[in-house]
């Protein structure tokens, strides 16, 4: 079994709507569709999430060492 990643997932979510868009799904397939497409939606929501967190601690990071580093200018 392949491991979820954020670009398997969007990919996965782009065939079920084609899927859907095609008229073709049956009343129990469409449920199914939109109920795996929810999830993944959930699921890259996440990632997107956990990324931008990780952006925001290195932009914190990144401060605190323009900080300190102008700190022993200062003081040198």
């Amino acid at each position: 079994m392949n491991e979820r990643t954020y670009e398997t997932a969007a990919g996965r979510i782009e065939e079920i709507i084609r899927r859907l868009d095609s008229g073709e799904a049956g009343l129990r397939e469409t449920l199914d569709l939109v109920k795996e497409g929810r999830e993944l939606v959930e699921y890259c929501a996440a990632e997107l999430e956990a990324v931008g967190k990780g952006l925001e601690e290195l932009r914190l990071e990144e401060l605190v060492e323009r900080l300190d580093a102008g700190a022993r200018e200062d003081t040198g």
